[in-house]
């Protein structure tokens, strides 16, 4: 109606007018969003130098026309131009052209053009977020490209509030971490790679593949319960026009790394992959040594290729499509600095590390998309990943390396190689389906089954004592074993499998104008087996073993040097976990000395209602009903002996929800936001295994699930209060201002216990944790070309979170498996940056046929808890890390591309430190990245 009133006065005006001009009035719609109004498109009278651009209800006027006939063209990027000829304008009148404009398939009948949603825009992510009744943010894929973003997790950093740890796949929403986090994919659950974390590591989505990425971060019923902080989707790539085939190569240098002799994992391949699975891990370390092996110049490559194709038949009123896409990237960088063992006292000091990190990534991804007509659609993604890092460490390579349990010399010499090699594998595969039965009846539908494996295959760590002696060019004096334990010396091997199968329903009914309906159901079942072992080297005589050669190992741990069978040998295998007792543990192979099974099971209902109480007002309740399982099986070492071995917990768990928006004008809101969700623990903070690395270790707590007496909670109620301003301007253009508070129940937190071995648990370490702060967003478009396109564009958001949470002391014995203490009661929350900024500067001329694009984008996190210190310690705390890069795109023609860029420019330190130690702060691990630069060539044929 609204449209209409503003057509019919814009007609009354210029007809009271009485001038001789005449005027052409109209409305666009977009026929890629279900004819929603199109913003923001280009509208040209042919052939003169009048035209306009429409508003944010797809509204034009080209005013003052002259009499005679035109021909109007309609514009918008990523889709197709339209022109309509024989626009006559007569003196006095006003001609109305209603028009739709599509990616593909344009036609002057009835100018109405049919095709399939197409969220890549800018633009119709800001219409869809001016229009969401439930609060939510978005990248598109031309913001990506804009940019210059290569993955998801790159682009959620955009979004405010959200900060991404630097050389790491970690994303902080609103100051909260990993935890309290949700990741889908095409609204299907995806699963984490990595048993450290509860999501996917999305790195992994590079940009090729990525159509959008939206964060939500106020809760809708249509979410899983286990919510707190946002849930992140990423939409895949769909294709919808004609045959294209791009393919690209790139390369680069780490200032760091370039020139020097790199090293990798023994048995591992350049592209990421290991081919001894299949062998027992005994048969490995007889027959493999211990010394890493030389890999390519270090120069990082890039590969990849992406093709779509789309086939229309029954008069265009069907459409096959199909898109397809492959890359492979590699990266090389050299750590250097100290790394520190502080549990009570200072237990472990290299203040020189020297560490090769190489990484690989390979995607492919596959789509099917029909539409069997425009009522009906089904499509099939399938998406395949393998991320790999090698990383090859040499712990207190100046000699200077010190360990207060050293045997020979506690001053000097310490020294560890760790060469260890991380793979996962994953895949995902979803069916969905999108149904329109009638004007007031949807149905929407999805299912999908992902597979993981995660290994650290045959990691190998050898610990020496006087490795000064190695420095000295004295063939008289070397190094020898460090043996306080025969696991001083070892080889580990942990394997990770996940299944899950997941799904949703949704049928959307629309009472009436003003009111519609959403009925749904969405569940997940997931199962995890893990297992680890370790080979230890038990050294004979390690007085008559000296080391001549730190970078041979493999002339000593050769298998004709194992101690049988005539026990003169220089060593012994050792495994905990013998396969029986008449083998014995000793030169024989082993089972598994930890193993866990974690099972999750949710299965919910929902429903919500969109109310429109009046034409300003609207407002979304809902209810969630969820059952909620969960179960850890485990047998692992240094556990106590009257452990019952799991846990097990069942909950049924109602979650209620509403959310309000008010338009203040028609480009402005007002929103608002309650919710209560949930937070449940991961298999990895329950499961008591032990993961030691050089000088950390951090194990789970199965206390997490109703405590040892099972009379605890067994998970975090958590209430969520959001109020937000939204404010949007001209094209792409938006200024922002939201204000959140979180209260968390039984909150979990990684908590560094004082103890003797300086374990990192988890624990519920208090009864609540207040969350609140503030977030501002600006978009502006600085400079405008002719045609309304941004030359200079800038973005800026950034975020306040303030959190504080109340600690209590848990006494081991018989209602907790695991105990600590505090010597405060209260403390800020793990992972939460007071301060987030993210910025960025687009610079988009156009020379003829050359349209360059270049992008500075900064962004900065102040210092956050990385664990909570007990008794009198401090805490661990990760420093504020700053990050600014450059890319500069060079479109050049219709087919060429030419890339460069210049990533981590600042190369910033990364710093742990340990800070109330009683000798002022402890630098635990500090290394920095070096500056990456690279440069990308396409050709889209």
């Amino acid at each position: 109606m609204k449209t209409y009133l503003i057509l019919a006065f814009s007609f009354f005006t210029l007809m009271l007018s009485a001038q001789q001009n005449g005027s052409v009035v109209g409305k666009l719609t977009d026929k890629e969003l279900n004819d929603d109004p199109l913003p923001f498109a280009n509208v040209l009278i042919k052939g003169t130098t009048m035209g306009t651009t429409s508003d944010f209800d797809g509204l034009f006027q080209i005013a003052d026309v002259e009499p005679g006939t035109y021909t109007l063209v309609f514009s918008f990027l990523g889709y197709e131009t339209l022109e309509i000829p024989n626009v006559v304008v007569e003196a006095g009148k006003v001609t109305e052209i209603n028009a739709g404009l599509g990616a593909s398939s344009v036609g002057l009948d009835e100018v109405v053009v049919t095709t399939t949603a197409s969220k890549d825009s800018e633009i119709a992510l800001l219409l869809q977020q001016k229009n969401a009744l439930v609060m939510q943010e978005a990248i598109s894929a031309e913001a990506l490209t804009l940019k210059g973003i290569d993955d998801a997790a790159a682009a959620v950093a955009q979004i405010s509030g959200i900060s991404k740890q630097q050389g790491s796949s970690n994303v902080y929403v609103r100051g909260l971490g990993d935890r309290y986090q949700n990741t889908t994919m095409n609204g299907l659950s995806l699963p984490s790679n990595d048993v450290n974390k509860k999501n996917i590591n999305l790195d992994l989505f590079g940009s090729s593949i990525i159509e959008n990425v939206a964060v939500s971060k106020a809760y809708s019923p249509t979410f899983y319960g286990d919510f707190a902080a946002g849930n992140v989707n990423v939409d895949s790539k769909e294709y919808t026009g004609d045959g294209y085939l791009e393919v690209a190569l790139g390369g680069g240098i780490n200032t760091n790394a370039a020139g020097e002799e790199f090293l990798k994992s023994e048995g591992t391949s350049d592209f990421g992959f290991y081919n001894r699975y299949d062998n027992d891990p005994f048969a490995v370390v007889l027959s493999h040594g211990v010394d890493p092996e030389s890999t390519w110049e270090p120069i990082n490559v890039s590969g990849a290729i992406e093709g779509g194709y789309s086939f229309n038949f029954n008069d265009d009123k069907s459409r096959l499509s199909f898109f397809g896409a492959a890359s492979f990237s590699n990266g090389f960088e050299i750590w250097e600095g100290p790394a520190r063992d502080f549990t009570n006292v200072l237990k472990i000091d290299f203040p020189n590390v020297r560490e090769y990190a190489y990484k690989t990534t390979t995607t492919a991804l596959a789509n099917v998309s029909y539409r069997i007509n425009s009522e009906n659609k089904i499509k099939f993604n399938s998406l395949f990943v393998n991320s790999a890092a090698d990383r090859v460490g040499y712990y207190g390579v100046n000699g200077q390396g010190t360990n207060r349990d050293a045997i020979l010399n506690t001053d000097e010499g310490f020294y560890v190689m760790n060469v260890q090699f991380n793979q996962d594998m994953i895949f995902v595969n979803q069916l969905t389906g999108q149904h329109i039965f009638d004007e007031k009846l949807t149905f929407d539908w999805g299912v999908g089954f992902n597979k993981v494996f995660s290994d650290e295959p045959d990691r190998k760590r050898i610990t020496l004592e006087n490795y000064q002696f190695a420095l000295d060019n004295d063939n008289t004096t070397n190094p020898v074993f460090y043996t306080n334990i025969p696991f001083d010396n070892q080889r580990f091997f942990q394997s990770i499998e996940d299944d899950e199968l997941n799904s949703f329903m949704n049928l959307g009914y629309q009472a009436s104008e003003k009111v519609k309906f959403n009925f749904g159901y969405n569940g997940r079942r997931k199962e995890r087996r893990f297992n680890s072992i370790r080979y230890g080297y038990d050294i004979q005589d390690r007085d008559n073993t000296p080391i001549t050669d730190v970078n041979n190992f493999n002339s000593i741990f050769h298998y004709t040097n194992i101690n049988i069978p005539d026990g003169e040998g220089l060593w012994n295998t050792l495994v905990l976990n013998p396969i029986s007792n008449e083998i014995g543990n000793t030169n024989r192979p082993g089972l598994p000395e930890n193993t866990y099974k974690g099972n999750l099971d949710i299965h919910a209902l929902y429903a919500t209602a969109e109310l429109g109480l009046t034409d300003k007002l609207s407002i979304v309740p809902g209810l969630r009903v969820e059952s909620y399982s969960q179960k850890v099986v485990y047998d692992v070492i240094n556990i106590s002996a009257t452990d019952p071995g799991f846990r097990e917990v069942y909950e049924n768990i109602f979650l209620p929800s509403l959310n309000a928006k008010y338009s203040l004008t028609e480009n402005s809101n007002l929103r608002a936001s309650f919710s209560k969700t949930a937070s449940f623990p991961e298999f990895k903070e329950a499961a008591p295994f032990v993961y030691e690395s050089v000088t950390q270790r951090v194990g789970g707590n199965p206390d997490l699930l109703g405590g040892l007496d099972g009379n605890g909670p067994t998970y975090s109620d958590i209430y969520n209060y959001d109020l937000k301003y939204e404010w949007f301007l001209e094209r792409g253009e938006i200024i922002s201002l939201a204000a959140f508070a979180k209260t968390i129940k039984d909150p979990v937190n990684r908590v560094v216990a004082a103890d003797a071995t300086g374990t990192q648990r988890y624990f519920r370490t208090g009864e609540q944790a207040d969350v609140y702060g503030v977030e501002l967003e600006l978009r502006k478009n600085l400079l405008m070309d002719a045609d309304e396109n941004a030359i200079l564009s800038a973005g800026l958001n950034a975020a306040y979170t303030h959190t504080e949470q109340d600690l209590r002391d848990i006494p081991a014995g018989s209602e907790n498996t695991f105990g600590t203490s505090f010597d405060r009661d209260s403390d800020e929350l793990e992972g939460a940056s007071p301060f987030i900024v993210n910025a960025d500067l687009n610079y988009s001329p156009v020379f003829g046929n050359y349209r360059p694009k270049a992008t500075v984008a900064f962004s900065y996190f102040s210092d956050r808890i990385f664990s909570l210190g007990a008794g009198s310690l401090g805490n661990i705390v990760e420093r504020a890390v700053p990050t600014l890069n450059f890319v500069w795109q060079n479109a050049i023609g219709e087919h060429f591309e030419a890339n460069l860029s210049a990533k981590n420019i600042l190369d910033p330190d990364i710093s742990l430190v340990r800070e109330g130690t009683g000798i002022g702060d402890v630098i635990i691990r500090e290394y920095n990245l070096g500056v990456n630069v690279g440069l990308t060539l396409k050709y889209k044929f």
